[in-house]
């Protein structure tokens, strides 16, 4: 008996082609590894052979993996992951929501059919449209200082309500304006907040490491994937409080996080750090003994350029403050096999390595890798880093500069079977702008061109309208700012 699975197809032109010859929505799903509801929907709602028979015989479904694909997630995620979105044969959304349980799931396949059978012109009508909110004018800096600050939570650190997620960029300010100032209430915003989620709940007392995100604002009820980028900042976070502030458990936590990295993440042969590790809700109720038990949740050995690049940077760092010259050399090796397997030249660095190098053209992972290298530079005083620096920057701003607007789209244009739907429109994200303007000051201050400066300067202008809808992650913005050029 052959027991009917969905078939499900890559994002590209073929895909949607075959809606269009067929005269068949769509069924989109977007899911990360990591995701424990992801997995939950495929081991229920999707292996179940009557709603799998349903969507082979009315939709043409696809499949997308989140952090592989970020900037199709970024276009059509409808919330949360996963994503369950129906889209037209262009492309454009028609409806959708989140997770989908196996009970809902026959009668909302059978409504969107039948819905895209008999009122088609109304459902495309009605797409959805992801225009851009309309900027409310630019924000002083010391406004927008204001404002971030304003959502600190006095309670239980951090900022903002449930769900609460570890935002490093405002506590980097607050360091920030406290080395300027000594200001102790931005040292209160600094170690409450470090001390809540370092020892609160959002920390893994056991294996180590930093879960995703909170779903209660006290951080008792972390959703417990790991991700290397979380681990990465927060690194990075406790660290530079440890050396400012002065406070030994900071050092000792994120030697911890180290542990953790350097134990389920990290390749000892070749180098780099795998991208994330499995929620799994009944390992990480047990205690030491039951753990050991048990096998631990499974890891995704994909290499994320982005994610390594912000593991570079934080390793450096830590090095530094741990003296520990080992750590250093390794962190290197990783930047160098980043390098080697996903850069070409005039092409950028590939998103991800999975055996050989995909998805070219992305922003973040241009930005990021470029930082790494100034950092690497910092560490070694090595020309070749920052020579490879000026040559990702270059490429950014040769691909996904805005000549019109100024700041930076966040991708290149895509190949021609890609841009389909949402993916024909290019996005220009606010945090990865500012991150691209502190870059551009960087290089303008070691290489002396002006240029950097003057795009650094044109990218902040264009953020500037942005920045005060942002809350705290105004932050990135207010640092951008900050950075010195000269």
């Amino acid at each position: 008996m052959i027991v009917d699975t969905v078939r499900w197809l890559p994002w590209g032109a073929e895909a949607f082609a075959r809606a269009r010859a067929e005269d068949r929505p769509v069924l989109l799903s977007i899911a990360a590894p990591w995701c424990e509801s992801c997995l939950d929907m495929d081991r229920t709602t999707y292996a179940d052979p009557g709603v799998a028979g349903i969507v082979n015989d009315r939709f043409v479904a696809i499949r997308v993996n989140a952090d592989r694909r970020p900037d199709i997630s970024d276009r059509y995620s409808l919330g949360a992951w996963p994503t369950t979105a129906f889209l037209t044969a262009e492309g454009e959304v028609i409806g959708g929501g989140t997770y989908v349980t196996l009970e809902r799931m026959p009668s909302v396949l059978e409504r969107v059919a039948e819905a895209f059978r008999t009122r088609r012109g109304e459902l495309a009508s009605a797409a959805i449209s992801r225009a851009v909110p309309s900027p409310d004018g630019a924000a002083a800096s010391s406004d927008l200082v204001a404002r971030i600050f304003e959502m600190f939570d006095e309670e239980h650190g951090g900022f903002g309500i449930e769900p609460k997620f570890p935002l490093t960029a405002p506590l980097e300010l607050a360091l920030d304006l406290y080395r300027e100032s000594e200001d102790q209430a931005m040292a209160h915003v600094v170690g409450a907040t470090l001390d809540a989620m370092g020892w609160g709940g959002l920390y893994d007392e056991i294996d180590g490491g930093f879960f995703r995100y909170s779903a209660e604002r006290d951080w008792r009820r972390p959703h417990q994937e790991k991700l290397l980028d979380v681990n990465a900042s927060l690194l990075r976070m406790y660290v530079e409080a440890s050396e400012t502030l002065r406070v030994a458990r900071y050092r000792e936590r994120a030697a911890d996080v180290l542990r953790y990295v350097q134990t389920s993440l990290a390749d000892p042969v070749d180098g780099g750090w795998s991208g994330s590790q499995q929620a799994d809700r009944d390992y990480y109720a047990g205690a030491l003994e039951e753990r050991q038990a048990r096998t631990p949740p499974s890891v995704d050995g994909v290499l994320y350029a982005a994610w390594n690049a912000q593991m570079v940077s934080a390793t450096l760092r830590a090095a530094e403050l741990l003296d520990d010259t080992a750590l250093g050399e390794f962190a290197l090796k990783s930047l160098e096999r980043i390098n080697v397997a996903c850069y070409s030249p005039g092409a950028g660095v590939a998103h991800c390595l999975d055996g050989r190098p995909s998805v070219r053209g992305l922003l973040d992972d241009q930005i990021a890798m470029a930082a790494a290298h100034l950092d690497a530079h910092a560490a070694t005083g090595n020309i070749v880093y920052e020579m490879m620096a000026q040559e990702l920057a270059h490429y950014a701003v040769r691909t996904m500069w805005d000549e019109q607007h100024g700041g930076f789209f966040d991708r290149s244009v895509p190949e021609a079977a890609e841009r389909v739907g949402l993916m024909r429109e290019r996005l220009k994200p606010f945090v990865g702008n500012c991150e691209a303007a502190r870059v551009l000051k960087r290089l303008a201050a070691v290489k002396g061109d002006h240029h950097f400066g003057e795009q650094a300067e044109a990218t902040l202008a264009a953020m500037a309208p942005l920045a005060p809808q942002q809350g705290p992650l105004a932050a990135h913005y207010v640092l951008a700012t900050r950075q010195p050029i000269g």
